[in-house]
């Protein structure tokens, strides 16, 4: 399987209706969505495809027409997703109408072609599972902690500040967490979550 971590775009033209693509990961889906319905107030159909995993591991899916006849944009999405071994990812298609009817089957067409732009296009990475690792450290090795952060790979959620002491948040692969856990050994504190 694999995801990304960042948001690209693409944009295809088809009888003169432009459709551009958004992918990204799935946890900034709701907010490009709702950032590209104000950039794009005159674009018809906002569809949007998603693959993510529950609390169980499970893959959960689905996808949105938004106004394009059934079956004929939202699910042609999710298919390119699926069929790329995507996970945690989702997908929106900005359509503008150029005046010239696709009809069901350039409909698919188009939103499938779309997708697949984007995701040639994007810097895909294989999939880990991630979990997360709570650390606090003394202000005076913050800088210390941040060079074992960035060097283990591992994604900063949110770094908070007391009076004392920073706690970072970190979505890490079990691999990174050794790794970082090894290099900062009595500097850091492992806190609940991980």
């Amino acid at each position: 399987m694999f995801t990304c971590n960042d948001h690209f775009s693409q944009t295809i033209d088809v009888k003169q209706s432009k459709f551009i693509a958004h992918l990204m990961p799935y946890a900034q889906m709701s907010g490009v969505l709702e950032r590209l319905r104000a950039e794009h107030p005159k674009a018809r159909h906002f569809v949007t495809a998603f693959r993510t995993l529950n609390e169980h591991d499970q893959i959960v899916e689905g996808s949105s027409d938004d106004g394009e006849p059934r079956g004929t944009s939202g699910k042609p999405a999710l298919h390119v997703l699926q069929g790329h071994d995507l996970i945690l990812v989702g997908v929106i298609v900005v359509r503008y109408f150029g005046g010239i009817k696709l009809g069901t089957g350039g409909l698919v067409r188009a939103y499938g072609d779309a997708v697949n732009a984007v995701v040639e296009t994007a810097l895909m990475l294989p999939y880990e599972k991630r979990e997360l690792l709570v650390l606090r450290a003394p202000y005076m090795h913050t800088g210390r902690v941040e060079y074992a952060i960035v060097q283990g790979g591992a994604h900063v959620v949110s770094k908070e500040f007391e009076a004392l002491w920073v706690r970072w948040h970190l979505h890490v692969s079990a691999a990174q967490k050794v790794g970082i856990l090894a290099t900062l050994q009595r500097i850091v504190e492992v806190e609940e979550g991980a």
